[in-house]
C-alpha cells in the first residue's frame, strides 16, 4: 500500500467533508445578507446571482441535478475453489 493511499473510510469522510464545505460556502455567497454590502450577498454584489437564494432553492437544485441509480447488472456466480 502506497503511503498516498486512503482506506474507504477516510476517503468517504473526506467526500462528506467535502460536500459539506461546498453547501457552506454556497450559502455564505447566495443565502446570507451581509451587513457591509447594504443587505446584498456576495453574490448579488459582485454581480453573479440577481436573486437572494434560500436553503429550499438550494434543496430543490440538488434533488433536480440528482441522477437516478442505473439498472443493475446479473450477479456473477462464484466458483467453488
Amino acid at each position: 500500500m502506497s503511503q498516498f493511499e486512503i482506506g474507504p473510510r477516510l476517503q468517504a469522510f473526506l467526500l462528506d467533508h467535502v460536500h459539506a464545505l461546498a453547501l457552506f460556502f454556497f450559502h455564505y455567497n447566495f443565502v446570507r445578507q451581509h451587513k457591509s454590502l447594504n443587505k446584498l450577498t456576495p453574490a448579488m454584489a459582485a454581480g453573479v446571482a440577481d436573486k437572494l437564494w434560500s436553503l429550499e432553492d438550494i434543496a430543490e437544485k440538488i434533488e433536480a441535478d440528482r441522477t437516478a441509480p442505473g439498472k443493475r447488472g446479473p450477479y456473477k456466480k462464484r466458483v467453488a475453489a
